[in-house]
């Protein structure tokens, strides 16, 4: 999937929370429905066959609950994108990656092959359609998420470059997938912020580290070799890089993916570096960007919706420019471009109530024009505003409800910005504020059970919260367009 990932370290966080971030872009031209689901443990499968490749996994058999995000419409399979499981780790996946030649002919993708005369069809390996599925349910912790889908990769390979975030209130580690079986991992420092834009982005890898300790790097068994026996390693001064290793310099790079990087790292680093004119540091077609790097102050949530919502605003690539120098709107593809189906953060705080740490932020649609919902993830019921989104348009569900905001906005941007912005402060400011009062409820009870209640009730109010303050941007932005149809006229009876 066309994607962007953002995480971002406890140290580098407003509350030391851990934060995984990530917009699921459907493909050009593709805009797939969303909704939120809760998979109970008698609902996971002790079998599970792909539907796009037709693997076949046997899957233990004491898997948690958890969270995720699938497709609303089920042709392809199940596509979960992003969750939390009730021992309150978080994953997201994927985000899909780039790749090389070399890479490739020495570890070939592995591909579904149909049947054909007396040939069997042969399955292929796992893909973002089964990753969350299959690997969510079964981990204690980011560490171990990386060792399970590490494992699986390695056993049934993958027909996709893809790279997978894991979370828990003290880690957060980036796997990438290289070629059909290999991979490579690294504990984001906890002081530090990582911008993924569909490239390969582990731009330092430490291989003492990943076959002793494994502090903070882990790799598949004879990565080292495989590098060694294929000649992928281009670096010269010794310091080993996976980017240029197992990545790409494309020209698509330069107008697709390193541009998104380029804005999220001028809003983190605003001073450290020079951004813009002929003495750049960084350019938006740069190939060196960083992987990660300290940012300027502490993030929080509302600086990672706002990175993922960008549109390169404050430059001459915006699309919606219409002043000054316009020749260059609209160069670079958006992070926060038409067809994203949902945005997922999930934040774990250290300080919350136990069992009640794990939040996640969901917005639907693109994020220009929206604002993310917000749950609590110790729960065994998503409220229906948010979870029974079907193939149908209907204002009753939230997805449907921001796709069709963004659609009427975008067409009118100037007039129903001011609407928008105003909504997702008031979206925002109650959000905090719902966290607030059911953070002391939270802390005040002891009973586990009774905690899930708690926080259910809080989901089912904020859910009609968003739903009142989407209903009403819906009217006002239905109002501005409604004026600027094309034929209206400014006379009438009245």
């Amino acid at each position: 999937m066309p994607c962007t990932t953002i995480l971002v370290g406890k140290g580098a966080s407003y509350d030391g929370s851990t934060m995984i971030a990530r917009n699921d872009d459907s493909p050009s031209g593709v805009y797939t429905a969303k909704k939120v689901q809760v998979t109970m443990p008698a609902q996971q499968p002790r079998t599970y066959q792909s539907a796009i490749s037709h693997v076949t996994i046997e899957l233990p058999d004491n898997p948690m609950r958890y969270t995720c995000v699938p497709d609303a419409v089920r042709t392809q399979g199940i596509w979960a994108a992003c969750g939390v499981n009730d021992a309150e780790v978080g994953m997201t996946a994927t985000e899909t990656v780039t790749s090389n030649p070399r890479v490739l002919g020495a570890d070939p993708l592995v591909c579904l092959q149909p049947a054909k005369g007396e040939q069997p069809e042969i399955p292929g390996g796992i893909g973002e359609e089964d990753i969350v599925a299959i690997v969510l349910p079964y981990i204690h912790s980011a560490r171990e998420g990386v060792l399970r889908l590490g494992g699986l990769l390695e056993e049934y390979g993958t027909y996709e470059m893809n790279g997978i975030a894991f979370s828990d209130a003290d880690e957060i580690w980036w796997l990438e997938t290289i070629g059909g079986h290999h991979w490579i991992a690294a504990r984001v420092p906890d002081d530090e912020v990582v911008v993924m834009p569909n490239q390969f982005g582990l731009d330092h890898f430490d291989f003492d580290d990943a076959f002793g300790e494994r502090k903070s790097f882990m790799c598949s068994a004879d990565l080292r070799t495989f590098i060694e026996e294929n000649h992928l390693d281009l670096t010269l001064d010794g310091e080993f890089n996976p980017r240029e290793a197992f990545g790409s310099h494309d020209d698509s790079d330069h107008v697709y993916n390193t541009p998104r990087a380029w804005y999220a790292w001028r809003y983190f680093l605003p001073t450290s570096c020079v951004w813009d004119g002929p003495y750049a540091d960084f350019r938006p077609d740069s190939d060196n960007i960083p992987w990660s790097a300290v940012p300027e102050r502490k993030i929080t949530v509302e600086d990672v919706k706002y990175i993922l919502s960008a549109h390169f605003q404050g430059t001459p690539y915006d699309p919606y420019r219409t002043c000054g120098d316009t020749s260059m709107s609209g160069a670079y593809r958006s992070i926060g471009v038409n067809r994203t189906d949902h945005m997922g953060l999930i934040q774990i705080r250290p300080y919350a109530p136990a069992g009640c740490r794990a939040l996640e932020w969901i917005s639907f649609g693109s994020n220009v024009f929206n604002a993310p919902a917000l749950l609590y993830a110790n729960t065994d019921e998503i409220p229906a505003y948010l979870g029974s989104t079907a193939g149908k348009v209907s204002t009753d569900t939230y997805y449907w409800s921001s796709r069709l905001i963004g659609a009427m906005a975008d067409a009118s941007f100037k007039k129903c910005q001011i609407h928008i912005e105003r909504y997702q402060q008031i979206v925002m400011s109650k959000n905090h504020r719902f966290i607030k009062e059911y953070d002391k409820l939270l802390t005040e009870e002891t009973d586990s059970e009774k905690k899930r209640i708690i926080c259910r009730k809080a989901n089912k109010e904020m859910a009609e919260m968003l739903q009142e303050e989407t209903d009403k941007l819906l009217d006002h932005v239905l109002y501005e367009r409604s004026n600027q149809m094309k034929n209206s006229y400014a006379r009438s009876d009245a």
